[in-house]
């Protein structure tokens, strides 16, 4: 009795583990085909605060999402 549940529960343990690993991969290469933000919204932001941004100052601010990401 007390070894079924303790089976069950190293299932469920091992189940999420592995779920969580292969969600955040999942999660990772969508977000590196369908970036949250592009060009033309920060130089809309940019823009709105009163400046004209550059390409040079848009591909730095580019470069600084996707590496942290």
């Amino acid at each position: 009795m007390l070894h079924d549940i303790l089976l069950i529960l190293l299932g469920l343990l091992i189940g999420a583990v592995i779920g969580f690993f292969v969600s955040r991969k999942a999660m990772k290469k969508y977000m590196q085909k369908n970036p949250p933000i592009n060009e033309k919204m920060i130089e809309a932001m940019m823009s709105s605060m009163g400046r004209k941004p550059s390409k040079k100052q848009v591909q730095q601010v580019m470069n600084q999402m996707t590496r942290n990401m």
